[in-house]
């Protein structure tokens, strides 16, 4: 019996909704540069994904700047000014509790970078070994 798994449980039909209505509402305040966060061009931040909590009260906000480009810096500063941006989504969403926002770097782009140059490697290699067989 594996009852460890519990704390992966999948995520809700309502956290993905709620979560799909976050992230669309966000990528568009920041293109708009509703949020008005200083030193940041928004327009350049696109949100990836956003992940809620089962009680929907904070959502883990993934998000990448243009080319990648200071993506921690800009978390950094994303998380300082989350008031900012909460108040600007705030006058998006119309929903019972706006969700805390946690900004998170999203690495996703990296990892799916390293898993193609490893599929490439492992392909030459069998070209290799069907040569000498």
């Amino acid at each position: 019996m594996m009852r460890n798994q519990t704390s992966q449980r999948p995520f809700s039909q309502r956290q993905l909704r709620v979560g799909e209505l976050v992230k669309q509402n966000l990528g568009e305040l920041f293109i708009r540069n509703e949020a008005k966060i200083p030193s940041v061009n928004s327009k350049l931040i696109t949100v990836t994904e956003v992940r809620m909590t089962p009680d929907l009260k904070t959502a883990r906000v993934y998000v990448i700047p243009l080319g990648g480009i200071d993506t921690k810096e800009i978390v950094r500063i994303l998380t300082e000014n989350s008031h900012l941006v909460r108040r600007a989504l705030s006058k998006r969403l119309d929903i019972k509790f706006l969700p805390k926002l946690t900004f998170v770097e999203d690495n996703s782009f990296e990892y799916a970078e390293k898993i193609e140059k490893i599929i490439k490697k492992n392909r030459e290699h069998d070209k290799e070994k069907k040569r000498f067989n």
